[in-house]
């Protein structure tokens, strides 16, 4: 299965597209990779899940990435006697220890850390922002605020902090457990952590997680923004979640904050994925708006690893629609005349290392001499990373002997994975990539290739080799 785009698309699971057939119908219609929700899946389910992606990869013969999203701290009022409330803007309003129904001039907030983190002057955002308060007075025990705007608050509605840094870690006790469930299954590719805050949030994942699967830090608190460069630094990817991030932001500061993002991930070489209602939209209608084409657009330009979709793909009424949609979208773009200049503008300056320099004369001779494909041999995935960050304008094969790896590999911007043995000799690592390329449909016979890889072969970071090679007439190399 040959994608005819650079850009991968991430699909959410759910009550819509749990069962195997739907599956297969999204992987069908553009769909790289899974992602499983945690915060709406019983470990049971997301096991179930898990059997059937692996099932629909096996049919495909296409190597497809899993990934796990675990819920993160989520902060919410207590209950209210009559269920809702109404406020006044100007009135006090407070927030205490006390487990009693609230009124409308308190509620329980069940967070021993936000009363004893908040101080005056602090913004507390109700309901995705809907009611606006103002800290006054805190004493650790509660925190009396003043209504800033809106004028509704009713049971378990969720708070955000824009202004405040919380002592709690990224990981409550319910994604401990979900972390220990999706590593016991060991066919999970990528946990996504939310609320990621600083880069210490990273360490207890990492120290759990030892490496069995690539960790993707969600950035949608603004305290993250302080110290991304760490944060990036720490994290194998990233998820630019704009939905908490426009909560606890200006709105109007997401699309720059996502340009920041996309490009800060391009330079360091970490996969990028831009998400959040993309095409919102289609959760009830078959066609998205205008506007969401631009938005899905614009994160293809910029040069984004992967696009995702969430309710859309999840409980909406038309998954597959949306899949199709957005690979369009992605197709059509990098078809556009300015779709080159604008990738090209971005591109980092290469780091001092020999497989860098071998990325990047690997990318000028294939468009130099206009090669059918970039052939790289990648086995713990880092020389694929670097050929996608190149952002060639020649599709990329990475050939890896660890299913692990081209699974991973499947959010990465331009990455046709494909698992093969590790070649014998240099004969048979020529032989294989022209094979390959051949098999897959990226060459013809008579076409030429290029091939990176390092010696000795099986060496995992020796990227030292380049190859220019022929597909011979049976589709082996002419050398």
């Amino acid at each position: 299965m040959k994608r005819l785009r650079k850009v991968k698309i991430l699909a959410t699971l759910g009550p819509a597209s749990s069962e195997e057939d739907m599956i297969e119908k999204l992987h069908e219609a553009g769909a790289d990779l899974f992602r499983i929700n945690m915060s709406h899946s019983s470990h049971e389910l997301m096991r179930t899940l898990v059997k059937r992606i692996r099932a629909v990869e096996e049919r495909s013969g296409r190597p497809i990435g899993v990934l796990c999203d675990l819920q993160g701290p989520k902060l919410r009022v207590g209950k209210f006697k009559n269920g809702t409330e109404q406020l006044e803007i100007g009135q006090t309003f407070t927030l205490d220890n006390k487990d009693e129904p609230g009124d409308n001039t308190r509620v329980y907030l069940p967070h021993p850390e936000i009363l004893e983190a908040v101080q005056p002057g602090h913004r507390l955002l109700i309901d995705d922002g809907r009611l606006q308060l103002r800290a006054e007075k805190t004493d650790g025990k509660s925190i009396t605020c003043v209504v800033v705007n809106g004028n509704k608050i009713s049971d378990r509605k969720g708070v955000s902090l824009p202004d405040t840094t919380l002592g709690v870690g990224a990981l409550t006790e319910k994604d401990r457990k979900d972390l220990d469930a999706v590593l016991a299954v060991d066919d999970v590719d990528w946990v996504a952590l939310s609320f990621i805050q600083r880069p210490d949030d990273l360490a207890e994942v990492r120290k759990i997680a030892r490496g069995r699967v690539g960790l993707m830090s969600k950035i949608e608190k603004p305290q993250a923004l302080e110290c991304i460069d760490e944060i990036i630094e720490l994290s194998d990817a990233l998820m630019v979640a704009r939905g908490d991030l426009g909560v606890e932001m200006p709105l109007e500061s997401v699309p720059g904050i996502q340009k920041q993002l996309t490009r800060a991930c391009r330079k360091a070489g970490k996969p990028v994925v831009v998400a959040t209602q993309m095409l919102e939209s289609m959760i009830s209608a078959p066609v998205p708006t205008r506007a969401e084409v631009s938005d899905v657009a614009t994160a293809v330009f910029e040069g984004a690893d992967a696009v995702m979709l969430s309710a859309e793909s999840a409980a909406g009424d038309y998954p597959v629609e949306a899949v199709s949609t957005m690979a369009a979208i992605a197709r059509r773009v990098e078809r556009d005349p300015n779709y080159t200049g604008i990738i090209y503008a971005q591109r980092p300056q290469p780091e001092a290392t020999g497989s860098d320099a071998i990325s990047l004369a690997a990318r000028q001779i294939a468009e130099t001499l206009n090669l059918s494909v970039i052939v790289t041999y990648t086995s713990s995935g880092s020389t694929g990373l670097r050929a996608a960050r190149e952002r060639p304008q020649v599709p990329i094969i990475a050939l890896s002997p660890v299913i692990q790896t081209a699974r991973r590999l499947s959010v990465v911007w331009g990455l046709h994975c494909v698992v093969t043995d590790d070649a014998k000799d240099h004969d048979d690592l020529v032989d294989r990539a022209c094979r390959i390329a051949y098999r897959e449909e990226f060459g013809k016979p008579g076409d030429r290739i290029i091939i990176s890889a390092g010696i000795p072969i099986g060496t995992p970071g020796s990227t030292n080799m380049l190859r220019i090679a022929y597909i011979g007439s049976d589709g082996m190399s002419g050398h």
